[in-house]
């Protein structure tokens, strides 16, 4: 028997693919926002990968120090060292800053940490120019994607900064990208004030900021030790908030992500009802376009099962065309996003069942129209 449906797909050839590949852009998008929010847990888990510490003391009662503002003394960290199933830690400092590049600055995520600590803040896999941090100021270590070369010099606050090495993939919760300087430095960014400042507050009567602030201690554990319960010793005598790294993990991807998630899930969702509409449309248009012949096809005697059977695999064809378009139209502009894109093949392949179903769901529309062809019309003209 003659396939209808391939008959029908080589008359409007041109056109069929043309839809298809609009239809295909729709698609591409969708994928594009699944993968958006695929990078975004994957930026929130670089740092935490990267230092690979067991536990986060941060300021009492707060979800810090990246949902949450925390301060707390640098010198907790010696009295954290000393307790039971603790093996190393480290002072760390996180603050957002301006690097001025060209006309306009570039927004990074300052990591200030100890150089010659027991920690390295810095994943030696990442840096891919040049090398650590070596002296106790004025170097810093930027990622390759701010535009910064080696022995470059960057201002930062009153000093310059020497450009000493360069990372790839290093990024914030946040999806902007990290520079790394010592602790010493990112103290006075942070905590100290300008000399007029200082002279105004002590007119007023207000001490000197204390510049041995910092955000957070890490710790790493000792084989054989219990996280939570090291956790809970820590919590119960330093009178702090602490968090393991899978409770870090979740603040990072719940807390911070949750919103924008169902933001993404929401636009996503009336993408795919938009693509469902289109297709139905253009099925519409097709069934209407040829209804004189549908006519004809039931006066001789066609059943209606026939007819039907082609609506639905002009529609499946579509959708099908539609999904590769929309694959190939994603892999092509994804890496132009300016914050990470995960594309994963489980995603597609969700989408790939989702648009057959909505194919199925829009030939309804065309099946309906097929059903209620009156045969008379073919003699009327």
């Amino acid at each position: 028997m003659i396939n209808l449906a391939q008959r029908d797909v080589v008359h409007t050839f041109g056109k069929f693919i043309v839809t298809a590949m609009g239809v295909g852009m729709l698609l591409g998008i969708v994928l594009i926002m699944i993968g958006v929010y695929r990078g975004m847990i994957v930026d929130a888990e670089v740092l935490l990968d990267d230092l690979a510490v067991d536990v986060w003391i941060v300021q009492e009662n707060t979800l810090g120090p990246f949902a949450e503002a925390s301060r707390v003394h640098e010198d907790l960290k010696n009295s954290i060292r000393v307790i039971d199933g603790v093996d190393k830690t480290a002072a760390l400092t996180f603050q957002n800053i301006q690097l001025p590049q060209g006309d306009k600055p570039v927004r990074v995520v300052a990591v200030g940490y100890d150089p010659y600590g027991e920690i390295e803040a810095i994943n030696p896999k990442r840096l891919i120019e040049g090398r650590k941090i070596r002296r106790s100021h004025y170097e810093i270590v930027v990622s390759k994607e701010i535009g910064f070369k080696l022995h470059d010099s960057i201002k930062l606050g009153r000093n310059s900064y020497k450009v000493v090495g360069l990372t790839k993939g290093t990024v914030s919760s946040g999806g902007d990208p990290l520079v790394y300087i010592t602790l010493k430095d990112a103290q006075e960014l942070q905590f100290l004030y300008s000399n007029s400042r200082i002279r105004s507050d002590r007119a007023r009567g207000i001490q000197t900021t204390n510049a041995t602030m910092v955000n957070t201690i890490v710790a790493t554990l000792k084989d054989g030790y219990s996280v939570d319960s090291v956790a809970q010793n820590i919590k119960r005598y330093k009178h702090n908030s602490v968090y393991t790294k899978d409770e870090q993990r979740d603040i990072l991807t719940k807390n911070l992500i949750e919103r924008a998630s169902k933001q993404i899930g929401l636009f996503t969702g009336i993408l795919v009802l938009v693509s469902t509409i289109i297709i139905a449309l253009i099925i519409y248009t097709m069934t209407l376009e040829k209804m004189k012949e549908i006519s004809i096809m039931k006066l001789i005697g066609i059943p209606n099962s026939v007819i039907t059977k082609m609506i639905v695999q002009e529609t499946l064809l579509l959708g099908f065309l539609a999904f590769i378009f929309g694959n190939v139209f994603s892999h092509l502009i994804y890496s132009k996003f300016p914050k990470r894109v995960v594309l994963e093949i489980s995603d597609a392949w969700m989408l790939f069942l989702v648009v057959i179903i909505a194919s199925i769901i829009s030939s309804f529309v065309g099946v309906k129209k097929v059903i209620s062809a009156d045969p008379a019309a073919a003699i009327g003209g």
